[in-house]
């Protein structure tokens, strides 16, 4: 009888006589099992990983992450605005009353207006030092249309933030078409609308409209006090900056301007629509600042305001925005102004300091919260390799 033999392809069937393929099918003693290597680097690495992940491990780089968000600096600011109040209302009897809080607002309306146009600008990667001089402007000739030319008081604010914010668009044509640097173009803007001051009047121009006088005179009762009708403007321009900014096309083209504008240009955005927009809202924002100077001062003067770009400058700076552009938001213009106001409070009730206190203590912050966001703005260590 001849052995038949199975094929490779198929496992063999044994039958009961073949002692060979019964001895190969005996069990076979799992080999001793040998020592574990040590851990390698890359294992060590992902335990380490993994420890990081776990709740205690995981809050240093949690809490490095909040430091290097764009929000941080605007939310030391409310800290800050809140500290100085507090501080206030503990050193100082009515401090803390409702009506002096509301004066805030009331007192500094045109500085957020000012500071929400600027905000704008800044983002985008700009600066506008024009903003002072046009709100000057901006009262000069209203008052002077009031007073001296009799048009009514409609059509002098039309025509009066008509005209800033033309002015604001001859200004973002020049820096878009012939490649200049803002800074230069908007000096020499504050320049020319301080001399159209004078070329209107040298004098100051006093306002005896019965409209603008109604609405100076105008007060908004609230629960503890009452607003004027500027600070309601004011709240209500910064509301809309806010959709403007965080909620429009037109403000995701203003932050990739402000991050880069050669990505901004390879993706297709529309970077000189958008720069003349960003100077124009500017422009706007300064000429109805300068109407509620005017509805606050009644009256129109060249030297209304001086110095004014540099406090709206300050203000959006300590609220949180950089200076280089693309960072920030615009809600911080509040806060920023809110803490100038509390500071010039504080030393008002203080009654013991100059109130020249005002600007060196604003410098000061100014310096801090510039070398903050600075060191901030800084990659996180090793965050590529964590990636």
């Amino acid at each position: 009888m001849s052995a038949s033999f199975p094929s490779p392809a198929s496992p063999a069937t044994p039958s009961p006589g073949d002692g060979a393929t019964r001895r190969s099918l005996r069990p076979v003693p799992n080999p001793a099992p040998s020592p574990s290597p040590m851990p390698s680097s890359s294992s060590a690495a992902v335990d380490a990983g993994a420890a990081s992940r776990t709740p205690s491990g995981n809050r240093p780089a949690l809490l490095l992450r909040w430091l290097h968000h764009p929000a941080f600096s605007a939310q030391m600011t409310v800290v800050l605005l809140l500290v100085l109040l507090a501080a206030g209302g503990l050193r100082y009897d009515g401090f803390a009353a409702p009506q002096v809080l509301l004066n805030l607002l009331i007192d500094n309306a045109y500085l957020l207006v000012l500071a929400v146009g600027m905000s704008l600008v800044i983002l985008s990667g700009g600066i506008d030092l024009s903003v002072g001089a046009v709100l000057a402007l901006s009262t000069t000739v209203a008052a002077w249309l009031l007073q001296q030319a009799h048009w009514p008081a409609p059509a002098v604010m039309a025509a009066v933030l008509v005209g800033g914010s033309l002015f604001g668009v001859l200004q973002g044509a020049l820096i878009h078409v012939f490649r200049l640097q803002p800074f230069i173009v908007t000096l020499a803007g504050m320049f020319l609308a301080r001399g159209l001051c004078y070329l209107i009047s040298v004098d100051s121009i006093t306002i005896s409209d019965e409209t603008f006088v109604h609405i100076s005179q105008m007060q908004i009762p609230l629960p503890g006090g009452f607003v004027s009708p500027g600070a309601v403007i004011a709240v209500g321009l910064l509301a809309v900056g806010i959709w403007i900014a965080h909620r429009s096309g037109f403000g995701r083209a203003v932050y990739a301007l402000g991050g880069n504008e050669s990505s901004a240009l390879m993706m297709g955005l529309p970077v000189g629509r958008t720069k003349l927009m960003v100077y124009g809202f500017s422009g706007f924002c300064a000429s109805l600042a300068g109407l509620l100077f005017g509805f606050y001062m009644l009256s129109g003067y060249g030297l209304h305001a001086q110095g004014a770009e540099l406090d709206a400058i300050a203000a959006v700076v300590i609220g949180g925005t950089m200076l280089s552009g693309g960072y920030g938001y615009m809600a911080g213009a509040l806060s920023g102004v809110l803490v100038l106001g509390t500071i010039q409070t504080l030393i008002a009730f203080d009654g013991t300091l100059s109130s020249w206190w005002t600007k060196i203590v604003i410098g000061a912050l100014l310096f801090v919260f510039c070398v903050v966001q600075r060191l901030l703005s800084r990659p996180l260590a090793g965050a590529g390799a964590a990636q």
